[in-house]
């Protein structure tokens, strides 16, 4: 390995916790990248530790370790631009009427491409007897209770641990027909609400 300069780069502090964060990502040891790279333990250690600085040759020999190029390295974005977890208080309510509950997970998350809900039905709720359709697919996996769901011409009870998947163009309803609580969670790419 090139020799390791003392950290006078107003980058330097960054590299550090640059190459720390990647190699967590890619869970790796210290050791373990060291190995790959062909550099020493103490190395790789120094440098997330910001004593020193690695040239860019030396931060190149290391990266080809993982690997990654030295652009990527550089423009790995680690701070999420939005929410990346929510409370169960923060699940926006999508209520239809009182008897069926839909909690939405990121509602104002920008571009999503995914809506996962938590689908709560009380016994006799209905989707309505005009059937669902929309573009995209969907899928669940039913928690709780039983539920009933009729895709096009097919028509299904399902129960805790069961589960659906099915293009949402096709016609679809689902019924709550028993005197427990259901619940489920559903996903549809891309959002419908």
């Amino acid at each position: 390995m090139a020799a390791l300069e003392q950290n006078e780069d107003p980058l330097g502090e960054d590299i550090g916790n640059r190459l720390r964060m990647v190699r967590q990502i890619y869970g790796l040891t210290q050791r373990e990248l060291a190995r790959r790279a062909g550099v020493t333990n103490g190395a790789i250690s120094l440098i997330e530790q910001n004593r020193v600085s690695p040239s860019i040759s030396s931060l190149k020999k290391i990266l080809d370790g993982i690997p990654l190029s030295l652009a990527d390295f550089f423009t790995l974005n680690f701070s999420p631009s939005e929410n990346v977890f929510f409370s169960a208080a923060e699940l926006t309510e999508i209520s239809f009427g009182e008897k069926l509950s839909l909690r939405m997970v990121g509602r104002s998350l920008k571009d999503r491409a995914l809506q996962m809900l938590l689908e709560t039905y009380q016994p006799g709720a209905d989707t309505g007897e005009a059937m669902l359709r929309h573009h995209g697919e969907e899928c669940g996996i039913v928690i709780t209770g039983r539920i009933t769901v009729t895709v096009g011409a097919q028509e299904k009870e399902l129960v805790p641990g069961d589960a659906y998947y099915f293009r949402s163009d096709i016609p679809h309803r689902f019924r709550n027909q028993n005197d427990t609580l259901c619940t489920l969670i559903s996903a549809n790419s891309p959002p419908s609400f």
